[in-house]
């Protein structure tokens, strides 16, 4: 794996993704995070793709069986830490939809690495300077580094898509050589039905009773489908006036509202995510220091964590005894 120039690790959240598509300059999408692989019933259709989270296994086996069939933009990861950007670039290349505008940066890249095998796709990705830029938009600044080169191998955490091309769902991870065909589609079914069974095995084999993986999916973007919505409603409403429209009108105008206050969220919780705490924490522990509150503080913490760790315990051992 090469290294061109330094990529940040990213948080799997949607709107750190959300807003990773905006300074991609793409336009008529948004990444929802799914709680249950029952939730994509609520997504705005059509979902173009899930992007998975997972604890990441030395030579862990394929889901999958390797595909070299055409018409899948896929590139390899030759970059360490950018598999978020290489999942979320590798899913938006394969989206087709008139709807959907990618924008001109990943056009550009699109166009020029699209008779390139995957290996120099990945090569041509790192050497973006505008999508390392985006990507370590997110970079958090710290007055110290901690040396975590010898981290246990089973901490690290890895990015992979499934998207449905002609009829198949296909597993796309840059860490490999070619797609992993994972599923087919029903005619006329649904693609994350098929490929739920997939991502369940997944889940249940990465989990082992804990929480070691995140499920996201890239669908159309909310407000501007709602707007659409409302706009023919009204022009319905000029036409044909009744109490149902009137109802459904302010059904969808709570639904934009919603979706300002959710990206207005995103936006407050992207900036904390950007600023650095560092300089107020330490002097906030010096004041306390020096009025003498901190060590009383700290063995407190101290008690209270044994404390919760006593209880989970507890629990454990009256679980285990039904």
């Amino acid at each position: 794996m090469t290294d061109a120039g330094n990529w940040c690790l990213i948080e799997s959240d949607p709107g750190v993704f959300t807003e990773m598509l905006h300074g991609f300059g793409a336009d008529g999408l948004q990444v929802e995070e799914l709680y249950s692989l029952d939730d994509d019933k609520a997504l705005m259709k059509p979902v173009y793709g899930l992007i998975f989270l997972f604890k990441y296994r030395q030579g862990e086996e394929a889901t999958g069986t390797p595909s070299a069939q055409p018409g899948i933009f896929f590139a390899q990861q030759v970059i360490q830490n950018a598999c978020a950007t290489q999942a979320l670039i590798n899913l938006i290349m394969n989206i087709d939809d008139p709807d959907v505008k990618i924008g001109e940066l990943l056009t550009q890249y699109k166009e020029f690495a699209a008779d390139m095998e995957p290996e120099t796709r990945g090569m041509c990705l790192s050497n973006s300077e505008e999508i390392r830029t985006v990507h370590n938009s997110f970079s958090r600044q710290t007055l110290f580094e901690i040396d975590v080169k010898g981290g246990a191998p089973e901490d690290n955490y890895h990015f992979v898509t499934y998207v449905p091309i002609g009829g198949k769902v296909f597993e796309l991870d840059g860490l490999r050589e070619h797609p992993l065909e994972v599923a087919t589609v029903k005619a006329g079914g649904d693609w994350v039905e098929a490929v739920r069974p997939i991502i369940q095995q997944r889940m249940v084999k990465h989990s082992e009773g804990e929480i070691t993986f995140n499920l996201m999916a890239l669908v159309p973007n909310r407000k501007q489908k709602y707007q659409e919505m409302l706009e023919s409603l009204l022009l319905a409403n000029d036409n044909n006036k009744n109490n149902e429209l009137y109802e459904q009108i302010a059904d969808i105008n709570k639904a934009i509202e919603e979706e300002d206050r959710k990206m207005a969220t995103y936006r407050k919780e992207n900036a904390r995510r950007r600023h650095n705490y560092t300089p107020f924490i330490i002097q906030l522990l010096k004041i306390l220091a020096k009025e003498g509150k901190l060590v009383p503080l700290v063995e407190k913490a101290y008690e209270t964590a044994k404390e919760r760790s006593k209880m989970k315990t507890d629990k454990t051992v009256l679980s285990l005894k039904k």
